[in-house]
C-alpha cells in the first residue's frame, strides 16, 4: 500500500483547484477566472486500490502586495517542503513569463520528486505543446512531465497513477470516509464568495472576502440551516456594486449562493447577507485570522 501527500504548486489561475476538484470528485475549492481565488491550503483525500493520496491545493504563488498575499504565498511554499510528491501546475495556454521562471527557481533545490503538470492542453494545438515540454525538460529534472486538461479530464487518470507510483509505502493517513480538513463555515464562506466573484464580473476587484458571522444548525424538529454572512469590500465605491440598484445584485448573489449551499449541505438554507466596507482589510491581522488565512 502507498500513502502520502501530493502538493499542487503554481502561479495563480494555473488550474490547481479545478484539478483538485476533478481528482477528488468533490468541489472542495471554488473556481474563478479572477486571480488569487484560492487563499488557503485545502486538503482533499482520495482512496485507491493501491493506497491513499492526500492532495494539498495551495494559493497561487505571486508577488505579495498585502499581508494577506504574504500569508498566501507562505502557505504555498511551506506546503512544498512538507509533502512526498510535488506537482508543479503550469497553464500552457499562456506564454511563459517571469513568474514561471520564479517557480522554477523556487523548486530548484528540492529533493522531493517533482512532476510537471502541463494543464489546459485543451486550449492549444498539439504542435505548440512540444516546444513547451522541451523548454521545461531542459529547465529542471522533473521526474515526469504530463500534459493534462483538468476541465475535460485528459490524462488525469495517468497523472493519478504516477502520483501513487512516487509515493512511499505506508498505511492510510486518514479514515476511508475522510475527504477534507476544512470545516462547514469555510465552505459556506467560499460558496458565497464564488457567487460574488462570478456575478460582479470585472466590476469588483478580487479584493473581497466573506466572513461567516453566525452558522446555526437546524433546531430540533426543524430543517432550516441559518447562515449570516458579511461581504467585505475595500472601498465605499465598491459597496454599491455588490448591493446593486435597489438591492438587486445582493439579492441575485444571495439566491445563487443559497441554491449552491442547499445542494452542498443537503438542507434548506436561510441566508442573510450584508455588505461592509473594511478599509485595508487585507492587512488586518484579526480579519485574516478570522478568515483562516494563517501564515507569517
Amino acid at each position: 500500500m502507498k500513502s502520502g501527500y501530493v502538493s499542487f504548486l503554481g502561479r495563480p489561475n494555473a488550474g490547481k483547484s479545478t484539478l483538485l476538484n476533478r481528482i477528488v470528485g468533490h468541489k472542495l475549492a471554488i473556481v474563478s477566472d479572477k486571480p488569487q481565488t484560492t487563499r488557503t491550503r485545502i486538503i482533499g483525500v482520495k482512496n485507491y486500490d493501491e493506497g491513499q493520496v492526500v492532495f494539498v491545493d495551495t494559493p497561487g504563488v505571486h508577488r505579495p502586495m498585502h499581508r494577506m498575499n504574504v500569508r498566501m504565498v507562505d502557505v504555498a511554499l511551506e506546503a512544498m517542503r512538507e509533502v512526498d510528491v510535488l506537482a508543479l501546475v503550469v497553464d500552457v495556454s499562456v506564454k511563459p513569463g517571469p513568474g514561471d521562471k520564479f517557480m522554477l527557481e523556487t523548486i530548484k533545490d528540492i529533493t522531493t520528486p517533482a512532476i510537471l503538470v502541463l494543464n489546459k492542453v485543451d486550449l492549444i494545438a498539439k504542435q505548440k505543446l512540444l516546444p513547451v515540454i522541451d523548454h521545461y525538460r531542459k529547465a529542471h529534472p522533473f521526474a515526469e512531465i504530463v500534459p493534462v486538461s483538468a476541465v475535460d479530464g485528459t490524462n488525469v487518470d495517468v497523472l493519478e497513477k504516477l502520483f501513487l507510483q512516487y509515493l512511499p509505502e505506508g498505511e492510510p493517513l486518514y479514515p476511508p470516509d475522510y475527504i477534507t480538513d476544512q470545516h462547514e463555515r469555510f465552505f459556506a464562506s467560499e460558496i458565497i464568495r464564488e457567487q460574488v466573484l462570478q456575478l460582479t464580473h470585472d466590476e469588483l476587484p478580487f479584493s473581497t472576502a466573506v466572513v461567516i458571522d453566525r452558522f446555526e444548525e437546524p433546531a430540533e424538529g426543524q430543517k432550516i440551516l441559518s447562515i449570516y454572512a458579511t461581504i467585505l469590500v475595500d472601498r465605499e465605491s465598491q459597496k454599491p456594486i455588490v448591493v446593486g440598484r435597489a438591492g438587486a445584485m445582493i439579492k441575485k448573489i444571495g439566491t445563487a449562493a443559497r441554491t449552491e449551499l442547499e445542494a452542498y449541505f443537503d438542507s434548506r438554507v436561510f441566508l442573510d447577507l450584508h455588505v461592509k466596507v473594511r478599509s485595508e482589510w487585507r492587512d488586518d491581522v484579526r480579519v485574516l485570522d478570522e478568515l483562516g488565512l494563517q501564515g507569517e
